[in-house]
């Protein structure tokens, strides 16, 4: 037999031997999170779990365990038949299920029977996400950030964006979590991640760089829509070199409308989204704005919210959090287009 295990701590740093990452557990539960680039194959579907936990609950432990056995093996059966009939011998899985247990140990066994390398991650995924949590404050503290600041609307994402087709090493923590960090900053048809898989996406990421290059990222509080950004990295981003990045304020109300077509696209959408700013900006402002909007002048409603809204919060959060934003270096691009962010982008590459 050639069944391993290792420790969740060890494979922080063995992620990569692996020829793949088996999730063992049901569709639901891998949904939510899972480690890094791991396949689902389940031993037990969301359905099931139930039907097994039940009758563990109502008839006997005994009983359950002969229903999982049965409903066991007719999936892995299926997996195997399914994935592995092009495997070759060299193939070497790493398997987990929730704490290393029965359903990833079930699943490991026959792949180790059939002559496969195998690796069981002990203490499953709960033992991952433990290691996770305790690494992070360490890796984010590792590297040396650039961070992007800039008023809402002067093209800090296009920026990043630019910089990543660069070669340049970046992380986007609104496009790890699907939104853009405001109260109008969701984006329609793209949920959220749960808190517990955007910590693993940022983790995977950090995980990905080299420590001997900057890392550029951009100036986002706490929370990021439903989500937050690990306390370890947002005090390595706020105490890191900042850059300023401004554009006019016509060029941000045309980014904006760029960036946020569904709005204009959806009136009422905006004018119900508008209506969350009512607690903080009054609600004859906001009655305004959407009178406005509905008489299809959008532009002169996003303008007032840069001004009246956006730029004050955004300065007074950046003054107070980022020790280094007084100091930071002012980037100008030509204007707000993706073609004049890549010439910026390059500049600073350069």
């Amino acid at each position: 037999m050639s069944l391993e295990k290792i420790s969740a701590q060890d494979l922080l740093s063995r992620l990569a031997d692996f020829s793949a990452v088996i999730d063992a557990r049901s569709e639901g539960e891998f949904a939510e999170d899972r480690l890094p680039s791991a396949v689902n194959w389940p031993s037990l579907n969301d359905a099931e779990r139930q039907l097994v936990g039940t009758e563990y609950k109502q008839i006997s432990a005994f009983d359950a365990r002969k229903l999982g056995a049965a409903l066991v093996a007719k999936n892995i059966s299926a997996h195997i038949s399914r994935e592995v009939q092009d495997k070759p011998r060299e193939w070497q899985p790493l398997v987990y299920c929730w704490r290393g247990g029965k359903r990833s140990g079930s699943l490991a066994l026959v792949l180790d029977q059939i002559g496969f390398k195998v690796t069981l991650l002990e203490g499953g995924y709960k033992a991952f996400r433990a290691a996770l949590v305790l690494d992070m404050p360490q890796l984010a503290a590792s590297f040396d950030y650039r961070v992007i600041c800039g008023t809402t609307g002067s093209g800090k994402t296009r920026l990043l964006q630019a910089l990543a087709k660069c070669g340049e090493q970046v992380l986007d923590l609104e496009a790890l979590a699907n939104h853009r960090s405001s109260v109008l900053g969701l984006i329609p048809g793209s949920p959220q991640p749960s808190q517990k898989s955007y910590d693993c996406q940022i983790w995977a990421a950090l995980k990905s760089f080299d420590r001997s290059r900057p890392v550029y990222i951009e100036s986002e509080s706490k929370k990021v829509g439903n989500v937050a950004v690990p306390e370890g990295l947002i005090a390595a981003m706020r105490s890191s070199t900042c850059l300023q990045l401004e554009l006019s304020e016509d060029e941000r109300v045309k980014l904006l409308l760029q960036d946020y077509d569904f709005f204009v696209k959806d009136i009422e959408f905006f004018c119900d989204r508008l209506g969350a700013l009512t607690q903080a900006r009054g609600k004859e402002t906001v009655t305004a704005w959407q009178q406005s909007a509905r008489g299809g002048d959008v532009a002169s409603v996003v303008r007032e919210l840069l001004v009246k809204h956006y730029d004050p919060v955004y300065l007074q959060s950046m003054q107070r959090n980022f020790t280094q934003y007084e100091k930071a270096e002012v980037l100008r691009p030509n204007d707000h287009s993706f073609e004049a962010m890549l010439a910026l982008a390059k500049s600073m590459a350069a």
